[in-house]
């Protein structure tokens, strides 16, 4: 997996928006305004990634690849290396699942606009 190809999924979630509000290296994805990804586009070799924490747990269990997200809440976020264990099918199925969980904290109004 290269940084375009996993910018391209990310992007291709409705009502996904990308940027740099930390530093020029921190890629932020967004979905309505609350992160769910965030890479370093530097040394593109993992990602942060938003899960529900009993998930989180069990991921890092079973992968080497995925530790308690960097700089991020512990018991929410993943931190998932790029070419490890975790296969990219999976990487892709925590990205969606880390826009998911996200979703399903906006308000009910702003999911009716990204639905609609």
């Amino acid at each position: 997996m290269n940084i375009e190809e996993l910018r391209s999924y990310c992007l291709s979630l409705k009502g996904t928006s990308e940027g740099f509000p930390f530093d020029q290296k921190t890629l932020v994805f967004k979905v309505m305004g609350k992160m769910f990804a965030l890479l370093d586009v530097d040394s593109f070799n993992s990602i942060n990634l938003k899960c529900d924490p009993e998930n989180a747990v069990l991921l890092r269990e079973q992968h080497e690849g995925i530790t308690p997200g960097f700089h991020m809440n512990k018991s929410l976020w993943n931190t998932v290396k790029i070419n490890s264990d975790v296969s990219d099918k999976l990487i892709y199925e925590l990205i969606a699942h880390s826009y998911q969980q996200v979703f399903l904290k906006l308000t009910k109004k702003l999911q009716n606009e990204l639905q609609g």
